[in-house]
């Protein structure tokens, strides 16, 4: 049985182009744009879940959820925007959260801990 995206989320609205997007962002094999490396390179080739922290997702840098305070036209413009869009490690964009770029600057000064990864059998 396949996962369904939860209806209404605008990061799935077109996910033709989201596809594309993650696709460019995997094949550039970026750093993480939150902590810019400190945990080390992200696993592009795990899946993106809890128990691979260091596996890849894409991440916006301005939130979705607060597209109006950055000037876009919609919650979905701001998902579908290449420039608000960025390869992360799952640990750091769980940490992330909804905050701004102004958290990822401080966000290698204030973890210190290192996530812990294990090598599952799946």
């Amino acid at each position: 049985m396949k996962n369904n995206p939860p209806k209404n989320n605008p990061r799935y609205a077109n996910g033709s182009l989201r596809r594309k997007h993650r696709a460019r962002l995997r094949a550039m094999g970026c750093e993480c744009g939150i902590c810019h490396g400190r945990f080390g390179p992200i696993h592009y080739d795990e899946p993106s879940d809890a128990a691979h922290p260091l596996s890849f997702v894409v991440d916006e840098i301005r939130p979705v959820s607060k597209w109006r305070q950055f000037g876009y036209s919609s919650a979905r413009a701001a998902a579908e925007d290449w420039d608000n869009l960025q390869a992360a490690h799952y640990f750091c964009n769980a940490q992330k959260r909804d905050k701004t770029a102004s958290f990822s600057l401080d966000f290698g000064a204030k973890m210190t801990k290192i996530p812990k990864v294990t090598d599952g059998s799946w």
